[in-house]
């Protein structure tokens, strides 16, 4: 299971692997967008695995559904599949988020160098 928002009292069985990196659900910094992308990787890989895997946020919309279509893409989907798969499976209200979506049209790298560009010397 990866966490995107973490409330106490909420999460698996102590037996289920959890993984809990909070990011806002607003633009996101170089650090929360390579963050995105590790989790993503991680997502994809525990697909190939054949393993069941939870994607989770507050409200399941943005911060899940970056991941989410981010780990479709390292799955080989491209962009536009990816996103229209994401909105068909899980809500046509997933990633509404414009910041989100322009993330994965630019590609996340390239909004991870963009990132690091705002951020102060």
């Amino acid at each position: 299971m990866i966490s995107l928002f973490a409330r106490a009292g909420h999460g698996p069985d102590p037996q289920v692997e959890h993984v809990v990196s909070e990011i806002p659900d607003a633009p996101l910094t170089a650090g929360q967008i390579l963050t995105v992308q590790q989790l993503a990787v991680r997502a994809a890989q525990a697909v190939r695995e054949g393993r069941t895997t939870l994607l989770c946020c507050h409200s399941g919309y943005n911060r899940s559904g970056l991941v989410a279509a981010q780990a479709l893409i390292e799955l080989g989907h491209d962009t536009t599949a990816a996103i229209s798969l994401l909105r068909q499976k899980r809500s046509p209200r997933a990633l509404n988020s414009q910041t989100f979506e322009q993330y994965l049209t630019t590609g996340l790298d390239v909004a991870y160098l963009l990132a690091g560009l705002e951020t102060p010397s």
